[in-house]
Parts: C-alpha cells; sequence; structure tokens
C-alpha cells in the first residue's frame, strides 16, 4: 500500500511528500491526527518543501558570486553602517515600493556582501533577482547594440523585479556605453529596483561615464526615489590578512 502511494504522489509531482512519507506517516500515527488534521498536515508540507525548491531556483539563476547573508555580515567592523536600516531593508519593502538601493564606499569594506545579502534575501521571497558586474553588463549591453539586438538585451535586464550591478567606476566607461546603459537605467526607473555599489563618489561619475550630462541622468534617475548606504571603514580584506598572519605567527611560535 505504501509503495502504491509513493508512485500516486509522484505521478501527481507532490515529491515532498513522497521523499518523505513515512516520516509524515509516523508524526500523524504518535499525535493521534485525525483525517482532515493528516491532510492539512499532509498539505503543508508540500508547500513548504515548494517553497524551499522555488527559492534554492531562484538564487540559482541569480548568478550571485557567493552565498553570503545579512547574518554574516560583521557590523561591528563597519560602525559606519546602520544595522536597523540593512535589517529594514531585508523587509523587502524596497522593492515593493519600486526603490533603489547604493551603496557606496571604498573597495573590501562590504558593500557587495551587503548587495548579495539582499538579493538572496528577495530571491528567497520569489522575486525575480538578477547579479551582474558592471563590466560584464556594459560589454553584454555594447555587444547586443552592435549585432542589432540591443532592444531584446535591454528587455532581458528590465523585466527582473531587482538587479544588482556591481562595482560601477572599477573600469571606465566610453560615451557610447554610458548611453546605453542610460537607457537600462531609464527603463527600470519608478518600474523596478535595481541595486548599486560602486567605489566612486558622484562627483567622479562624469569621470566614470565619460560624459558629465549623461552622468548626471544616470544619478538623477537612480537617487530618486532611493537609500543610500556610504560605508566608511577597513577593508575586510586587510581584516582577513591581519587575522591570517597572526595565525600564522601562533603557529611558528
Amino acid at each position: 500500500m505504501l509503495n502504491e502511494t509513493v508512485n500516486i504522489l509522484n505521478d501527481l509531482s507532490l515529491y515532498g511528500l513522497k521523499n518523505s512519507i513515512s516520516t509524515e506517516i509516523d508524526y500523524i500515527t504518535n499525535n493521534n491526527l485525525s483525517f482532515l488534521e493528516g491532510l492539512n498536515h499532509f498539505l503543508k508540507k508540500e508547500i513548504k518543501y515548494r517553497e524551499i525548491n522555488r527559492a534554492e531556483a531562484n538564487i540559482k539563476v541569480a548568478h550571485f558570486p557567493y552565498l553570503k547573508e545579512i547574518k554574516d555580515f560583521d557590523f561591528d567592523y563597519q560602525p559606519s553602517i546602520n544595522k536597523d536600516v540593512i535589517n529594514d531593508l531585508s523587509t523587502l519593502r524596497f522593492i515593493e515600493e519600486k526603490k533603489n538601493v547604493l551603496f557606496m564606499g571604498s573597495p573590501g569594506v562590504g558593500k557587495t556582501h551587503l548587495a548579495t545579502a539582499l538579493g538572496i534575501e528577495a530571491a528567497k521571497k520569489r522575486n525575480s533577482v538578477y547579479f551582474i558586474s558592471c563590466n560584464d553588463l556594459i560589454t553584454n549591453l555594447s555587444n547586443a547594440f552592435k549585432e542589432n539586438r540591443l532592444e531584446s538585451k535591454l528587455k532581458f535586464y528590465s523585466k527582473y523585479k531587482l538587479l544588482i550591478i556591481d562595482e560601477i567606476g572599477y573600469l571606465p566607461i566610453t560615451k557610447d556605453e554610458a548611453n546605453i546603459f542610460f537607457q537600462l537605467i531609464a527603463k527600470r526607473y519608478e518600474n523596478k529596483s535595481t541595486i548599486i555599489t560602486t567605489n566612486q563618489p558622484f562627483s567622479k561619475w562624469g569621470e566614470v561615464f565619460g560624459d558629465t550630462t549623461i552622468a548626471s541622468a544616470i544619478i538623477d534617475r537612480l537617487v530618486h526615489h532611493s537609500v543610500i548606504i556610504n560605508i566608511k571603514g577597513k577593508s575586510y580584506r586587510i581584516k582577513d590578512l591581519i587575522q591570517e598572519d597572526f595565525d600564522n605567527q601562533k603557529v611558528a611560535n
């Protein structure tokens, strides 16, 4: 009978129940649940299983550079960051309100970690999320322009409820590339949320984008309805190197 039930669950694509049927039957028996209570228990388990699967699928297709969450961030090492603001962002209210988030600061202070952590939180809640470096984004858009398929590529990056663009300012951008980038930002403006990380202050974006007018237009659309977090602190990479050196000295002694 159990094998027949497992086969039926498989045919109905109820894989969560199929994989845990013995455990759930024991739970129902041990707790003397009625038929309706047992059925509700089964269905809730299947729903939970599907939610976990969807979250894992969303995280996989988002192309995060690593899987780091907010709980993994050392706020004590970066006291300039208001933890309450980050916790509020983790509620994902900013996505519903179509706001942007801009993380600014020197290399290594945790901008990408926090951007990724918010992205993972959004993906877990079944939001479509995509993570890409600014350099890769510019390259992809430029290649699409040369191949007369820019509009479809802009639609691709515009469809995500949350787009994370990492490392604006690390590599120079030509005026033509800046124009294409502006088109994407304009499409997402007040429609979808974008998270930006950058090591350059806004005063330098004219140099980054090769044109002050385009840079101003980009800044205007990103900053309007946004949360700006300026991180002023030491690099985590330096912290790790110091710790590694300390550990090596202990071993040597």
